[in-house]
């Protein structure tokens, strides 16, 4: 677990995609920490190192092999509970698979808010009621899964949702799909929903 901590009264947990805690999330979690909260990043992965986008596939098995949804979601809302003590107010942001895990902890009291970016299996637990405020990013590209009948869906369960221009991974700048103008939009749509949703 990497924790920048300031005394804050509030924290956000940060999830990591299928690669674990690589330089886009330490970047991510260094740019988040200007603002006046703790940043906890929990490694579900538990690895040493995080896995190279080159390893695609082995790091989606591992991570539906040997962690999973529902692993995952059960370890942050026990870490969710812990911090409860010392912390007023905890948010989640999660990327890709994060989000998904982020997504599964919506329905738990406890968590102020939700941003989940490109959560693609959320389409699998659509029968979740979130019981906080809840930001969905996703891009007008997905390989798998049609973005907008998704959107649908998930529009009548109280969420507010963005789509932004280009693929799965726009935010990350170390990927060959980064789209720097939506992920400024979306860092910015991010941040004011965190603002917008805690007692700063």
């Amino acid at each position: 677990m990497t924790t920048t901590t300031k005394r804050a009264k509030n924290a956000v947990i940060v999830i990591h995609e299928i690669y674990g805690v690589n330089p886009h999330i330490e970047h991510f979690c260094e740019s988040l920490s200007k603002y006046d909260f703790d940043i906890i990043c929990s490694d579900l992965l538990e690895m040493k190192n995080p896995f190279d986008y080159s390893q695609e596939e082995l790091a989606l098995q591992n991570f539906m092999e040997n962690v999973g949804f529902i692993n995952s979601s059960n370890k942050i809302k026990s870490l969710v509970s812990d911090m409860k003590s010392n912390y007023e107010e905890v948010f989640i942001i999660g990327f890709s698979v994060g989000a998904t895990v982020s997504w599964l902890c919506s329905e738990v009291k406890g968590v102020q808010g939700i941003v989940a970016y490109y959560g693609s299996r959320i389409r699998n637990y659509i029968e979740i009621i979130p019981q906080c405020p809840v930001l969905l990013f996703f891009p007008q590209e997905e390989k798998s899964f049609n973005v907008d009948a998704l959107i649908s869906t998930l529009d009548n369960k109280n969420v507010e949702i963005h789509k932004f221009n280009g693929q799965h991974g726009f935010a990350d700048p170390y990927s060959s799909k980064y789209n720097k103008e939506s992920a400024e939009k979306a860092f910015h749509e991010m941040v004011a929903f965190l603002l917008k949703h805690s007692s700063l």
